[in-house]
């Protein structure tokens, strides 16, 4: 992974250094609380319902075990013992108080992490597969590219007080997208011409929220070297052109419908054309170096499906289970790909206490050259485990509640902190997804159903992207009671990159106690219908959205 070199921790011990003196001043009464918004929000802080919460940034999924450690370290220091991975890969924490952020961003940065630009009107985190590096079937890595775009954006002098926050996802898979790339403002899908040239299809004016949009192609194919230039391009358009009268109309997907992305393009080339030949041009000298940061470490050298493996598989049915489920192919023989899934009955999706933290600091240093991921579906990555440690792996994972075979099914779900936590939120998304979880624990259910994504969001920021769920629940205020709406037939991408999808409002929204029995009937009736091999996804499309509905609310007189 990207390793800071003397300019890098520069620029960030200045940053916290700054911040200590911002925060100083105001609770010295010598800065206004207008004045100190955008300053705490350049470091991440935001003020919640209960509690200020600290967004620190994860470029790109990628962490260390030191900084899983000191991620702990704050959890159990600062906050209540936990942390919270979020949608965008980053990690929150929910109860830190005020005046103690500078001196938690200053033991950050001793290990190389910071919260810039996790919040306010910038270019946030850049997001990629949480499998980059270490599957055959990409067609290059998409971490330099990550991190090339992670340095050009921070602190850009330009483009630090946008119309509305900018989301950026790289993905690198031909024919899937586990980086949702056509719900950011900008996607960008490496590809390869006929020539074999790496290069970029670009996608612009994606976004969820209360106007949920897909991105739509603005650029077929740019080649590998414009990548800055024309990511300049575009941002400069949208600060131009992009409305800052009402934030509800600012992000760049209401300035793509509007202007239509025919003439959205002839912007961004008229502007491309007189940046492409200048500074921003991205040089093979700059990439190499950037590149030499992702080379594979020393992989020993081993064989598939080794006798202790197949074994242990054929002895072990529970072991077996998480093998099919939570395990995947390494592009290098003897080793495999481990997610560990942070979806535990009883404890929010994507929580974890300070314990596990430094429990799986331990299991990257021991299985996984001390390395790990975060997930945009909030769980964990060991990305390096020889298939002749994968037994005592999930042993370990099973002691810390970390091995539930459920990656990918019901269970496995997306959920925002909701109502307990967000002062935005309209509803709490925390207990239904637990009541879910309660409802839905039988493990031969589960996997009969098949790959279902359930995603739940407390308000129509959509945190939790409800829009692009199989099955969305969105968090709704009904005079000041909490009710939830449901929605069908969404997709981010996935294994079925040209297939995103928002999904269709089902009808009048439930009680809380009432979503466990709506959630049975919409499977129900998906089981009923369905043919072999059939998945939900595909089950909606072919039968439709009338179907489901009468199935849960009577056929109308």
């Amino acid at each position: 992974m990207y390793v800071y070199d003397q300019y890098d921790q520069q620029l960030l011990n200045e940053r916290v250094a700054q911040f200590k003196g911002q925060m100083e001043r105001y609770l010295d009464g010598k800065i206004s609380e207008e004045e100190f918004l955008p300053l705490r929000l350049q470091n991440g802080i935001y003020v919640q319902r209960y509690a200020p919460m600290l967004r620190v940034a994860v470029p790109y999924g990628a962490l260390n075990s030191a900084q899983v450690r000191k991620l702990a370290y704050v959890a159990r220091t600062y906050d209540k013992g936990y942390a919270h991975i979020s949608t965008r890969q980053n990690v929150q924490f929910n109860w830190p108080e005020l005046e103690q952020c500078p001196q938690i961003l200053a033991d950050l940065a001793e290990v190389q992490m910071h919260a810039v630009q996790t919040s306010g009107n910038c270019i946030r985190n850049t997001t990629t597969d949480e499998y980059a590096g270490v599957i055959a079937e990409e067609i290059v890595d998409p971490r330099p590219y990550c991190e090339i775009i992670r340095q050009w954006s921070t602190f850009h002098p330009e483009f630090a007080f946008l119309p509305r926050k900018f989301k950026i996802a790289v993905n690198a898979v031909p024919g899937q997208d586990r980086a949702a790339i056509t719900m950011h403002d900008i996607g960008i899908n490496i590809v390869k011409n006929d020539a074999g040239d790496i290069g970029y299809r670009v996608l612009v004016g994606g976004g969820l929220g209360r106007t949920p949009i897909l991105g739509e192609e603005i650029c077929a194919f740019l080649p590998e070297e414009d990548l800055l230039a024309y990511l300049d391009a575009v941002i400069r358009v949208y600060n131009q052109f992009g409305r800052r009268d009402n934030k509800y109309k600012a992000r760049i997907k209401i300035l793509v419908k509007a202007l239509g992305v025919d003439r959205m393009r002839e912007l961004v080339e008229e502007e491309f054309n007189r940046l492409k030949d200048g500074e921003g041009k991205l040089t093979q000298a700059e990439l190499e170096r950037v590149k030499q940061h992702f080379i594979d470490p020393e992989y020993k050298t081993l064989s598939d499906n080794p006798v202790e493996l197949t074994a242990a598989k054929e002895e072990n049915k529970a072991f077996s289970r998480w093998m099919e489920r939570n395990v995947r192919q390494h592009k290098k023989a003897g080793y495999a790909v481990v997610t560990l899934t942070l979806k535990q009955i009883g404890t929010p999706p994507g929580d974890i206490t300070a314990e596990q933290l430094d429990q799986v600091a331990d299991l990257a240093d021991e299985y996984s050259f001390g390395e790990l991921r975060s997930t945009h579906n909030q769980n964990l990555v060991l990305a390096d485990v020889e298939q002749t440690e994968l037994f005592g792996l999930w042993q370990k994972l099973k002691s810390l509640g970390m091995a539930t075979p459920t990656l990918g099914l019901l269970t496995d779900m997306i959920c925002c902190p909701g109502g307990d936590f967000c002062a935005l939120a309209n509803a709490k998304s925390i207990p239904v997804a637990e009541a879910i979880q309660a409802r839905f624990e039988n493990l031969d259910y589960l996997w009969d159903l098949g790959e279902i994504d359930l995603n739940i969001s407390g308000c129509m920021n959509a945190c939790g992207h409800h829009h692009v769920g199989n099955i969305g629940v969105l968090g709704v205020d009904k005079k000041g009671e909490e009710f939830y709406q449901v929605s069908l037939g969404g997709n981010s991408g996935g294994n079925d990159a040209d297939g995103s999808s928002l999904g269709k409002i089902l009808g009048p929204s439930f009680a809380r106690e009432a979503m466990p029995d709506v959630i049975a009937k919409i499977l129900d009736f998906y089981v009923d219908q369905r043919t072999d091999g059939e998945s939900f996804l595909e089950v909606y499309r072919r039968v439709g959205h009338t179907p489901f509905k009468e199935a849960v609310y009577g056929k109308p007189d």
